[in-house]
């Protein structure tokens, strides 16, 4: 199988974080997204959304959506301890923080960076004041990691999630909105720096993921 995607996006970093806490390995094509590949009729025949990343099987079917890729690997390869929760309320407690960091967070950041900064003005209508309303959103957000974080280690409860990995690309991805865990947030930083020393996310971070 293949995976199209342009690995310093948010959407694609957590396709290959996912894989990387799994050991899993796959073909990757880069997919020139400033240049407009995805736009192509040739890359729309394979992605719904004309959107990176997209998951290309042996057998010709694919999928988009970064999500939906990894429950296909999870649901492929049954890991004994699954980054979607367990028992039916880890189940349920990851679904709800992994659609939170989501929509509140991940989702938000891209209208503040793609408003703002006018990086695709050329396809797409760019409203300034909405980026800014929508950075003023994220920052109202992180109390909402911060006061999760006090009572728990990881974003969905004790166990390492994909809600983990959504809230964490999140919360790198804003960097370049200059948001940051402001010095009280002490729960959300150390939660972040927890993050950043495990294994598959320092390969990804390095760019080393296969």
């Amino acid at each position: 199988m293949t995976l199209y995607e342009l690995a310093p996006t948010p959407s694609a970093r957590r396709v290959n974080i996912f894989l990387a806490e799994l050991g899993v390995s796959v073909d990757r094509v880069n997919v020139d997204i400033r240049g407009g590949e995805n736009l192509t009729d040739e890359f729309k025949a394979m992605s719904i959304n004309g959107r990176i990343p997209v998951l290309k099987l042996d057998d010709g079917q694919t999928l988009c959506e970064s999500v939906a890729i990894c429950r296909y690997f999870d649901e492929l390869l049954k890991p004994v301890n699954s980054l979607f929760g367990n028992s039916p309320i880890e189940k349920a407690n990851v679904e709800m923080w992994q659609r939170i960091c989501e929509l509140q967070g991940l989702f938000v950041g891209f209208q503040a960076f793609r408003n703002i900064t006018k990086i695709y003005e050329d396809r797409e209508n760019c409203i300034e004041a909405w980026g800014e309303e929508s950075k003023l959103r994220l920052i109202d957000f992180l109390p909402t990691l911060e006061t999760q974080l006090s009572q728990h280690e990881y974003i969905a409860g004790n166990t390492f999630s994909i809600a983990d990995i959504t809230a964490y690309v999140m919360v790198s991805f804003i960097q370049h909105l200059d948001i940051t865990p402001t010095p009280v947030q002490l729960h959300l930083q150390r939660w972040q720096q927890q993050i950043e020393q495990r294994v598959a996310v320092q390969s990804v971070n390095a760019g080393t993921n296969t």
